[in-house]
């Protein structure tokens, strides 16, 4: 059962940001600290990635753990009510997720999918963005040391 009334619910719910999260502002200053401008979710990519490198031909998401269903222990919780709307709706984010891969895939984009629990480690997320986009980032890592 809900323990919130439905007006209460839609107003939590209506403050689920889709843009501007804390990962992805995260991932947004570790490619700062890479000396790297992407373009932020722009509307002719497939999927309105979270980050854009045309020049690289290069796409980094960033995933929240619950809403795309990670494998860690914070994708596999399930909510407590409303299991007949949830499950089909967070199964559609993973399946819809898939689909935009594929496709970014197919028309040439290197994919990089960053998990909300990868962002707890800033350097370790600036080495794997730093292999992902390139290799001549890996030294700007290793002299912020």
């Amino acid at each position: 059962m809900d323990t919130l009334n439905p007006q209460q619910r839609s107003e939590r719910m209506a403050r689920v940001k889709c843009r501007d999260t804390g990962p992805e502002r995260v991932v947004a200053e570790a490619l700062r600290a890479l000396r790297l401008r992407p373009v932020s979710h722009p509307a002719d990519v497939p999927g309105r990635p979270d980050f854009v490198f045309r020049s690289r031909r290069a796409v980094v998401f960033v995933h929240g753990c619950f809403w795309h269903r990670h494998k860690c222990r914070n994708g596999q919780r399930v909510p407590k009510s409303r299991l007949d709307f949830w499950l089909p709706k967070l199964d559609g984010n993973r399946l819809r997720d898939a689909r935009t891969r594929r496709k970014l895939r197919a028309d040439g984009w290197r994919v990089l999918v960053v998990w909300e629990c990868q962002t707890r480690d800033m350097e370790r997320l600036r080495r794997r963005l730093a292999r992902f986009l390139q290799s001549d980032l890996a030294g700007r890592v290793a002299s912020k040391r």
